[in-house]
């Protein structure tokens, strides 16, 4: 799959067989309990076809040109990803090639248990990739190997 915008493509990676894809322009987000919204870029996510116990999606966000930038940006919309997010582990590696962090932990989403990962991943020409990895607790742990290979496979696009 590559991600594009507009005709320039940023990055790539490969969905999983038996996994599906969704793809969504630009779009805003309001949380209901805050009444806050906040415009969020082209989202593209996949899960397994028969299971909704994870998901994993990518975004470029207009305007973050840094992995710092991402960090901060994935701050301000981590209300709409996970509630009572409590951050366990943090790492510096490279995806791709390319510079990363990657922020683990747990929390709630639609009021069950979930673990989670989100990677900033530097990009060229001032862009970054963001993308969040959702497991529920007690999904099949063989679904870890499918959001490792997924990210084994990404690659930016010059």
């Amino acid at each position: 799959v590559i991600y594009t915008e507009g005709n320039r493509a940023l990055f790539r990676f490969d969905v999983p067989d038996f996994w599906v894809l969704r793809t969504g322009g630009p779009r805003e987000l309001q949380d209901t309990e805050l009444g806050d919204t906040r415009a969020v870029s082209r989202v593209m996510a996949a899960r397994p076809v028969a299971d909704d116990s994870v998901w994993i999606g990518f975004v470029s966000p207009f305007g973050v040109t840094t992995v710092e930038d991402g960090l901060r940006y994935l701050s301000d919309i981590d209300k709409f990803l996970v509630k009572k997010p409590l951050v366990t582990g943090r790492s510096v590696t490279r995806i791709g090639g390319r510079p990363a962090q990657v922020i683990r932990g747990t929390g709630q989403r639609d009021g069950r248990g979930v673990s989670f990962t989100a990677t900033v991943i530097d990009l060229p020409e001032s862009r970054v990739a963001v993308a969040v990895a959702i497991l529920r607790d007690g999904a099949d742990p063989g679904y870890v190997d499918d959001l490792n290979a997924v990210f084994a496979s990404f690659r930016p696009e010059r």
